[in-house]
């Protein structure tokens, strides 16, 4: 929504400062195992928060509130320290600030979606090789069991969560924007003659749900709740 410069202004800030507290309370207290296989992969929505921020503001919002959430997660929630935090950072940081970066070059529907899609899989194969490389240090797991789970296990919980976090993230990206210029703490776009300002774009709203619902039946498939 601003322009570079205009990045650390006041009230660029303050929104950042309140996205990221939002962003680390739901990564506190909205958290669950989604894959079996990857138990200590818990799905949280704070990369919703934090790529609606880079949305608004640019990549470079998003990678500060990905290092701020992460670090105090560290000293607060997290179980697995440093490591906690460097995973979290690069799979924030492939998701969100690459979304950010292409809807930044194209913002329009499909430059946010684009950038989503591109994010997600960014997310995905960033995060097999990190998870290949870093997680028989953390679990103390022979390696050929990292291998057994990269596709079942560490790709489908990726996939999972960027699908989860996109479609979110388009349902509330217009109205958490026209929320913060209603508080005015985000300038109002200026807007033409005789144009009406649409919070909901019905088929956004109908391929949202959709994607979610898909989800949702994935992950109960998963679990054993239906189709056992």
């Amino acid at each position: 929504m601003q322009k570079k410069h205009q990045l650390f202004n006041t009230r660029t800030l303050t929104i950042l400062a309140m996205m990221s507290a939002l962003a680390f309370l739901l990564a506190a207290f909205v958290r669950f195992p989604v894959i079996p296989a990857v138990p200590f992969l818990r799905y949280d929505p704070k990369d919703i928060v934090i790529v609606i921020a880079g949305f608004m503001f640019g990549p470079l919002a998003a990678l500060i509130m990905t290092v701020v959430v992460a670090l105090v997660q560290m000293f607060t929630t997290s179980a697995t320290g440093v490591w906690g935090f460097v995973m979290n950072v690069i799979s924030g940081v492939a998701f969100a600030c690459t979304a950010a970066f292409i809807y930044s070059k194209k913002r329009t529907m499909s430059g946010a979606v684009i950038g989503l899609v591109a994010g997600t899989v960014a997310m995905t194969v960033i995060m097999m090789l990190w998870n290949y490389i870093v997680t028989p240090t953390i679990m103390g797991w022979p390696r050929e069991r990292v291998v057994d789970i990269l596709v079942t296990g560490i790709m489908a919980f990726n996939l999972f969560n960027g699908v989860v976090n996109s479609a979110f993230a388009m349902l509330l990206y217009k109205p958490v924007v026209i929320g913060l210029q209603k508080t005015g703490l985000l300038p109002s776009q200026p807007k033409k003659d005789g144009e009406k300002r649409k919070v909901f774009s019905p088929a956004l709203i109908g391929v949202s749900l959709f994607v979610l619902l898909t989800a949702v039946l994935w992950y109960l498939a998963i679990q054993g709740v239906i189709g056992s």
